[in-house]
């Protein structure tokens, strides 16, 4: 992938791929080139064997604070419905590696709807979270009325999406919108330490999990069940079941496929 200014990419610890916003002076805002960057980048992550997890993070203050303004300003309704932004959301969503957000300040808008894209989130205390699109004169178009109220319910989605009053991160935590709030300042960490922690596990058992629980939003209980068996056995005769349950009778770590 061509270097991008935009979007810094470092690792972060070994399997552990840092993908961080870089348009300050814009407060991160999600113009299509940066966004066409995450998701070349996530898209490139997923070919990498080396990579098995990869975090999602802005800046001290702010994480992202919506889609970049002048854009929306040049934008009418002549847009193309599935135009670049749309593919690179689509893209964004269909990383099939476990992808964390570490989240500090202002997510707003875009940055809200992309923080949504992740698998966990953890943000600092004075994280504060809002969709206020309406304030504009238009509405959340990348997931903030579809994938906000399957994550929080449709009385809290209603209330956030109609009034674009933020949330901050205990109410956010609660309301199941993100997975845990650390003190300010210690989201980066936490969410590397986290990441590390799931890069030492099995990459075709976490890919599996996190696909099947992604179906949770699209499928019947029973269909459910019965796609959640057939990947559960699939994984019963890979390389990393015969080491896994080879590696707890004998007590010593796993050695996972790379």
């Amino acid at each position: 992938m061509t270097p991008d200014p935009q979007l810094l990419c470092s690792t972060a610890a070994p399997g552990v791929l840092l993908l961080c916003l870089n348009r300050p002076e814009r407060r991160n805002a999600l113009a299509t080139p940066l966004l066409c960057a995450v998701a070349e980048a996530l898209e490139e992550a997923s070919r990498a064997p080396e990579v098995r997890a990869v975090v999602l993070t802005g800046g001290d203050a702010v994480f992202a604070a919506g889609a970049d303004i002048d854009e929306l300003a040049a934008a009418d309704a002549g847009d193309p419905v599935q135009g670049p932004r749309f593919l690179a959301w689509k893209m964004v969503r269909a990383f099939p590696k476990p992808l964390i957000a570490a989240v500090e300040g202002w997510c707003l808008g875009a940055g809200a709807e992309l923080m949504m894209c992740c698998d966990i989130v953890v943000a600092g205390q004075t994280a504060r979270f809002g969709l206020p699109e309406t304030n504009l004169g238009i509405m959340p178009g990348a997931g903030g009325t579809a994938s906000l109220p399957r994550r929080i319910g449709r009385a809290m989605a209603m209330r956030m999406v109609l009034t674009g009053e933020p949330i901050d991160a205990s109410a956010a935590c609660a309301a199941g919108l993100i997975s845990e709030v650390v003190e300010a300042g210690q989201a980066l960490d936490a969410a590397v330490t986290l990441a590390q922690t799931i890069a030492a596990r099995s990459a075709s058992a976490m890919q599996a999990a996190k696909a099947s629980i992604n179906q949770a939003e699209t499928l019947s209980e029973p269909d459910h069940l019965l796609a959640e068996r057939l990947r559960f056995v699939a994984l019963l005769g890979t390389p990393d079941k015969i080491e896994g349950v080879r590696a707890f009778k004998e007590k010593r770590p796993a050695q996972w496929r790379v």
